[in-house]
C-alpha cells in the first residue's frame, strides 16, 4: 500500500510482464527482478556522458547506483581549461569542444546535462547531433526537444518546494 495500489492491481500489472506468482506463496524474487529489468530495458549496459564537471557533474560521475542498474559513465566534459585532463571517478575530463567525437567514439547513448542554464540547450543540441536519444537535464531550464529524443528534467528546487508544501500540511 506504500504506492497507494491494492495487491490485486499489483498482481494484475505483474501478469502483463509474464510474472506468475504462486497462490499463498507469492513470486520468485529473482525471476520477478529479471522480468522487470527486461520490461524496463535494463538487461543491457548503457553508456553515459556527463556535460559539466562542476560540483553536480562530478558528484553524478561518482554515484555508485548507476553501475548497479547497468549505466556506465564513460565521459565527462567541461569548458574550464583548468579542469580538462583532471581525473574524476577514474575518468579524465574531456573538453566540451570534443563532445561529438567522444560521444561517437565511446558509444554514448544517454547524455546528462549538469551545466549552467545558459549553455544547456547548446549542449543538448550537440548530444542530439552526436546521436544521443536520451537526455537527463539537471540545468535549471526547459530544453526544446528534438523529435525522437527523450528528455527528462530534474529540478531540485521544484522538488524542495513540493516537500515544503507537504511539511506545511503534515499533521503535527
Amino acid at each position: 500500500m506504500i504506492a497507494g495500489v491494492n495487491p490485486a492491481q499489483v498482481r494484475k500489472d505483474l501478469s502483463y510482464v509474464g510474472a506468475a506468482g504462486v497462490r499463498g506463496v507469492g513470486y520468485g524474487v529473482d525471476q520477478l527482478r529479471s522480468l522487470l529489468r527486461r520490461e524496463l530495458g535494463l538487461m543491457q549496459e548503457y553508456r553515459v556522458a556527463i556535460a559539466g564537471a562542476g560540483n553536480l557533474g562530478s558528484a553524478l560521475s561518482r554515484y555508485p547506483g548507476f553501475a548497479e542498474w547497468g549505466f556506465e559513465v564513460v565521459a565527462i566534459f567541461d569548458t574550464d581549461p583548468a579542469k580538462v585532463g583532471e581525473a574524476v571517478a577514474g575518468l579524465s575530463i574531456d573538453r566540451l569542444a570534443d563532445l561529438e567525437q567522444v560521444v561517437v567514439a565511446r558509444g554514448v547513448t544517454i547524455g546528462i546535462i549538469a551545466t549552467p542554464s545558459g549553455s544547456a540547450q547548446e549542449v543538448a543540441n550537440r548530444f542530439v547531433a552526436a546521436g544521443v536519444k536520451s537526455i537527463l537535464n539537471f540545468a535549471p531550464t526547459v530544453l526544446r526537444q528534438s523529435p525522437g529524443v527523450e528528455v527528462r528534467r530534474v529540478d531540485l528546487s521544484t522538488e524542495l518546494q513540493i516537500l515544503a508544501y507537504h511539511l506545511l500540511r503534515a499533521p503535527s
